[in-house]
């Protein structure tokens, strides 16, 4: 069977760094297909200033002309905090013992012991990590043995077995983040070659993001 992918975010917006890494890992671990799954409430950041809704929309948009591509709302039907290792037992429970791949950036994957239950994250899925700017593997520390105690060298490991590898991809990096994309929204700059161009329809038709009162995140 071949593996599922799994990206998460608040995509507050979603933009060209997210669907990059996205489609560089699908095409190189043959995913059977990628799941973008916002945040309805994110525990690690503040509010998100586009309502779940909204930031939902914009991942349809996003991932509409991508065939494999799929956007997935089971964190907006599910009340309480947007746990990723809740998402994560919902999807073993439906597809059994198929290869899930949880798809990280460098940064965040450093940042994991914040998360809820983190440890528990390799039991259920695969972590494929995208390299990011600024952010470089750990050599040492806990993360670091981490990664060199489940770390896969060929794509075929992940395949090959549910759950517990680790998958380190440099890639593609693009310096792009949402915070700074809000910001130069919010300064009445254009988004334009930022992110697919449906979204930045959305987002100039709305105004969202030229409101005041954003939280960081």
């Amino acid at each position: 069977m071949r593996p599922i992918g799994i990206l998460g975010g608040t995509f507050d917006p979603i933009h060209f760094g997210h669907l990059r890494a996205a489609f560089e890992l699908n095409e190189l671990l043959d995913l059977e297909r990628v799941l973008f799954v916002p945040a309805a409430d994110p525990p690690h950041r503040g509010k998100p200033l586009a309502d779940a809704r909204t930031r939902l929309a914009m991942v349809r948009a996003a991932v509409e002309d991508e065939p494999g591509f799929l956007a997935d709302d089971r964190e907006l039907r599910r009340a309480g905090p947007s746990y990723t290792v809740l998402t994560l037992e919902e999807l073993r429970r439906e597809h059994g013992q198929r290869p899930l791949v949880l798809m990280l950036g460098m940064d965040a994957y450093l940042g994991l012991p914040t998360w809820h239950r983190w440890t528990e994250l390799l039991d259920l899925a695969h972590l494929a990590i995208a390299h990011r700017p600024r952010a470089w593997p750990p050599g040492m520390g806990e993360m670091g043995d981490l990664l060199a105690a489940r770390r896969a060298v060929a794509p075929a490991e992940l395949a090959g077995a549910p759950a517990g590898r680790i998958f380190v991809h440099p890639g593609t990096q693009l310096d792009i983040s949402s915070t700074d994309l809000r910001d130069a929204l919010r300064a009445g700059k254009d988004p334009r070659y930022l992110m697919p161009e449906p979204v930045r329809r959305m987002i100039i038709a709305t105004g969202i993001y030229a409101r005041q009162g954003e939280t960081e995140g």
